[in-house]
């Protein structure tokens, strides 16, 4: 997919390959929508600043988590519905992953299994869980993860329930996994509790992610429960309405880990300079959830490595312009307040949308 030159045509791909009904549950949000358009409001009300005359010759963009390399500080998050978008579904999402070199999230919901795509990829995998069943099936469903070989579990907690979204309810459209308002498939889900993540710390010696911490209060408890890394969520605003944005929730989260596990986020990433946003409040890697699902309907595999590739450029090509040379140099001095310039939505990253182009 070298075609891509950007980001805009792969969105501009991705959407013309989706029905409107596909397209609706992919970009929607729950209720007014205004969470998920506050996650790119609070990326567009910050601003990059410039460090004059560094040396910006030779760059170092890669990064680490839980022990594995990835090319850029970038990951490819669990998502339940991946096969609407590519019919490889989480194995093409695995294969991209290992082609670029980065972590992918394998979805307890997605299609194929989680079994399925460990066997068919070499990519370093985390596998995402939502409570199905009681503790005896977590405890298998964990215990196959590992034998599986994936390099840890992820517990989503910021979804008890089928959140309502207004795009889907419209038109009746009952998304791949099933789910929707009332859905019994969230019995178990609901009784999540911090006494789940005790019983899999003291049952398993497996890397813990929570996915969906979003205050300084729940950021330390998850630590002091064990867990091996926090990520900062909102499930792209389609859960809690009028909540804040991620890059909003970061800084106070950031603050009460203290550095003593990485942290991660998404939540409206859509282009290199978001990440870079993002690293320099002090996240150690950031998730692409929707860039990731329009890529896989532009072209798959290729053009999702392709996704992968230019926002490496524009990590690049932006932390040269800020005179810094290594990923560690951004801080929250590099950061500044300012207005945004386009309303905030889904696709405001991507302005020559409304040129045509």
């Amino acid at each position: 997919m070298s075609e891509f030159a950007t980001l805009h045509e792969i969105i501009k791909a991705g959407r013309a390959n989706l029905d409107k009904p596909t397209w609706d549950y992919l970009i929607g949000g729950a209720d007014t929508e205004t969470t998920l358009k506050r996650n790119r409001l609070g990326l567009d009300s910050l601003a990059l600043l410039p460090t004059a005359l560094g040396n910006v010759n030779d760059k170092q963009l890669s990064a680490r988590l839980l022990g594995v390399g990835m090319r850029i500080p970038v990951l490819l998050p669990p998502l339940g519905s991946v096969q609407l978008f590519e019919s490889g579904g989480c194995v093409s999402v695995a294969r991209a992953a290992e082609a670029f070199g980065t972590l992918a999230f394998v979805s307890s919901v997605a299609e194929p299994d989680f079994e399925t795509v460990a066997a068919n990829s070499n990519a370093s995998l985390i596998y995402q869980l939502y409570l199905m069943g009681d503790t005896g099936w977590l405890d298998s469903r964990i215990e196959r993860a590992i034998a599986a070989g994936f390099v840890g579990l992820c517990l989503t907690i910021d979804m008890p329930q089928y959140s309502r979204r207004e795009r889907d309810i419209l038109k009746a459209y009952v998304p791949a996994s099933g789910s929707q308002a009332g859905s019994e498939h969230y019995a178990f889900q609901s009784q999540a509790s911090w006494q789940t993540v005790a019983h899999i710390k003291e049952q398993f010696d497996f890397p813990l992610i929570l996915k969906g911490i979003s205050t300084a209060q729940d950021a330390k408890r998850a630590v002091e429960a064990g867990v091996d890394m926090i990520y900062v969520s909102n499930h792209g605003g389609r859960v809690l309405d009028q909540g804040r944005g991620t890059i909003d929730a970061l800084p106070e989260v950031v603050e009460a880990v203290q550095g003593r596990v990485p942290v991660v986020m998404d939540g409206g990433i859509m282009r290199g300079t978001d990440i870079l946003k993002a690293l320099c409040i002090g996240a150690d890697a950031v998730g692409i959830g929707r860039l990731q699902a329009i890529a896989m309907s532009a072209g798959g595999v290729d053009a999702l490595t392709r996704a992968l590739e230019l926002l490496e450029i524009e990590i690049d090509v932006n932390m040269g312009q800020m005179g810094l040379s290594h990923i560690s140099e951004l801080n929250a001095e590099k950061l500044v307040t300012a207005a945004p310039v386009n309303p905030p939505h889904l696709l405001s990253a991507f302005p020559l949308l409304d040129e045509g182009y």
